[in-house]
């Protein structure tokens, strides 16, 4: 087991998320915000105004979609505010010093563009499947758009691997290891309580999971923001220190003290990048698969609420938890502290009792993403088996199984083969967005030339795009 943990480290540190992968994420959302003319940016009063005025705004049933566009950021929300933004952070700071923090709003900035572009599509490209239902994401819009399956069926079974990971696993283990450092709960008797739970949402597919996460994430999110800025206003005199050092160790590294790892800057780059990606999941392509199925009349305007997930995942949240730390001084002090416990004790620093706050939200964080991923693992194996219903059916048994391995495995393997999964997603999927930026160029133009104009429901912009490129020869 050593030395398969060894083969995993170097090879995300050296490959999977080293300089290249990191150079590709941030070149690919420099291309994407040049070739969109940064608009997101530039109309981001915009992009923030239409998703949070029509935050609950009900499903038109004339308009197609399967579900309302609140719904479907809610499910994509469920699946990238989670463990990320409490363990992840932790272990982001933790090891790769307060510098990582940095690293993780850059990732954030492109992952906004990125995500923007990648719902686009999704949407764009989206179809129907043999249940009437519409279905989207990476798979199709390479399948669709740029025509090579091959490359498609690679996104789809990676897809299909890193739900056991990122979305069973890694959730587990830490909503596991926080509820039984709290209650002394065997860790076996909370597999058991999960697996049953997240058994009863997932049969009812999409639908059920849409219901669920809608209640859950608006909920689990005030709640813990609410508690955040309360420590935060205690610890409100280390603030300004906390972001000086945060700016500065992300240029200069951290000085390695009492076992501190992240003694480099390029390490603080890496960690917070790959930390940053796993939260907010822009560029691996998993929350356009819901997107997919939103009722919109215009793809690039399901796009916005993509700006929307990755700024409420990352700028909020994740600052949010990240500050909470480092004005605590726990990530130096005790740097070999479990990551699951780090963000606990600094809640608990400050509030008698507030390492609740974390085990309750890091629970209902962790739950909402096991339901969220089982539904993008569930549509990955839909593409690779083609429906077949008793695939669909074992791959339901088997993650629920991983769910229960998940709460009784070791933290940091389950880390690594998320890490590796993610990254391996990533691939295929900037690629398709780094070809098919003409098409988000298009879409682009065509809704900000009058974003308020509403545009027919059901419109097929497959045959839209077919007909700019015919027009532009």
């Amino acid at each position: 087991m050593a030395f398969v943990m060894k083969l995993l480290e170097n090879l995300n540190d050296n490959i999977i998320w080293g300089v290249p992968m990191v150079v590709l994420m941030i070149g690919t959302g420099i291309y994407l915000t040049f070739v969109t003319k940064g608009v997101i940016f530039r109309r981001f009063g915009t992009v923030m105004r239409y998703t949070t005025m029509t935050l609950f705004k009900k499903r038109d049933k004339k308009e197609s979609g399967s579900i309302s566009s609140f719904q479907a950021v809610c499910t994509a929300l469920a699946a990238t505010v989670g463990t990320g933004n409490i363990v992840g952070v932790a272990l982001a700071i933790a090891t790769g010093g307060p510098g990582a923090m940095f690293w993780l709003w850059i990732s954030a900035l492109a992952g906004m563009v990125i995500k923007y572009c990648e719902v686009t599509l999704s949407v764009a490209y989206r179809t129907t499947n043999d249940k009437g239902e519409l279905v989207g994401g990476p798979m199709y819009y390479i399948t669709r758009g740029l025509g090579m399956k091959w490359l498609a069926v690679l996104f789809a079974l990676f897809g299909f691997l890193a739900s056991f990971g990122i979305g069973a696993s890694v959730q587990a283990n830490s909503l596991a290891g926080s509820v039984h450092g709290v209650t002394g709960i065997p860790n076996w008797i909370i597999g058991v309580a999960v697996a049953g739970l997240a058994a009863l949402v997932l049969i009812g597919g999409l639908s059920r999971i849409a219901q669920v996460t809608e209640i859950l994430v608006p909920f689990m999110a005030v709640f813990y923001i609410v508690g955040a800025l309360v420590v935060l206003v205690i610890n409100a005199g280390q603030i300004p220190d906390a972001i000086v050092t945060i700016f500065k160790s992300a240029f200069t590294g951290s000085a390695a003290a009492g076992g501190f790892l992240g003694a480099t800057a390029m390490y603080a780059c890496r960690i917070g990048m790959a930390r940053g990606v796993f939260t907010h999941e822009a560029g691996m392509g998993s929350a356009p698969i819901a997107h997919a199925s939103a009722t919109v009349d215009h793809p690039a305007r399901q796009g916005m609420w993509g700006v929307f997930e990755v700024f409420f995942d990352s700028i909020v949240m994740c600052t949010i938890t990240g500050l909470v730390i480092i004005t605590s001084g726990l990530w130096y002090a005790d740097p070999m502290m479990d990551k699951s416990a780090m963000s606990a004790a600094a809640f608990e620093n400050a509030i008698p009792g507030g390492q609740y706050i974390v085990t309750i939200g890091l629970t209902l964080f962790a739950f909402a993403t096991i339901i969220a991923w089982y539904y993008y693992g569930e549509k990955c194996v839909e593409y690779l088996f083609k429906g077949n219903r008793f695939v669909i059916r074992l791959y339901q048994v088997a993650y629920s199984a991983f769910v229960f391995i998940g709460c009784v495995s070791s933290l940091d393997a389950v880390w690594e083969f998320a890490d590796l999964f993610n990254g391996l997603m990533a691939l295929p999927n900037l690629i398709a967005l780094i070809a098919l930026a003409p098409a988000v160029k298009k879409l682009t133009v065509d809704l900000f030339s009058d974003p308020h104009r509403i545009r027919p429901a059901g419109e097929d912009y497959t045959s839209f795009l077919r007909l700019a490129d015919k027009e532009k020869k």
